[in-house]
């Protein structure tokens, strides 16, 4: 494979182990998005974001919004990461939502994260509760996906992370010149 970079932003650490897999996999260079420069990332042909979901946005997406007019003749990839079984409807979203500003060609994929609330932040686990208290007072036969695994997940320690998540990146990079 050709030589690269992944780039991640991970706050609770499924997504930094994603990360790691793929450079392991890959044989790219590693580093988080506070370390990057561009100057770096900008030398290198292949680069892939790997970044957590957290309130439908996707980490570390700002650095490649940022950077693009630099990047624009770069492969570039995404690799997401949520706590929320993957739903074709949802993911769509998330993607037109992040996408906005950058190639809507870029491709992107996405893995099952993890799921620990000792690991929140305080802010973090107030805010899954009172999101939890809301969605608890709906029917659980209208439960979005990311809804019914919210209240599954809640009061648990769930790890969902799977290396077999990273096989369609892997062969998407497996393409690039």
């Amino acid at each position: 494979m050709n030589k690269g970079i992944i780039v991640y932003k991970s706050k609770y650490g499924a997504t930094k182990r994603y990360a790691e897999w793929l450079a392991e996999e890959t044989h790219y260079d590693l580093t988080e998005v506070s370390k990057a420069k561009i100057k770096q990332v900008s030398q290198y042909r292949n680069i892939i974001l790997c970044g957590a979901i957290y309130a439908s946005g996707i980490g570390g997406v700002s650095f490649l919004k940022k950077n693009f007019k630099i990047l624009d003749n770069k492969n570039i990839a995404i690799f997401c990461v949520g706590a929320s079984p993957y739903d074709e409807k949802s993911f769509g979203e998330i993607k037109s939502r992040n996408l906005n500003g950058l190639p809507q060609n870029i491709p992107v994929f996405y893995g099952r994260g993890a799921w620990d609330e000792s690991k929140m932040k305080f802010i973090d686990r107030m805010l899954c509760k009172l999101l939890k208290k809301m969605v608890i007072k709906k029917d659980p036969s209208t439960y979005e996906p990311w809804e019914a695994a919210l209240v599954n997940a809640f009061g648990k320690t769930c790890d969902w992370t799977d290396k077999k998540n990273l096989l369609p990146l892997i062969a998407a990079a497996q393409t690039w010149q």
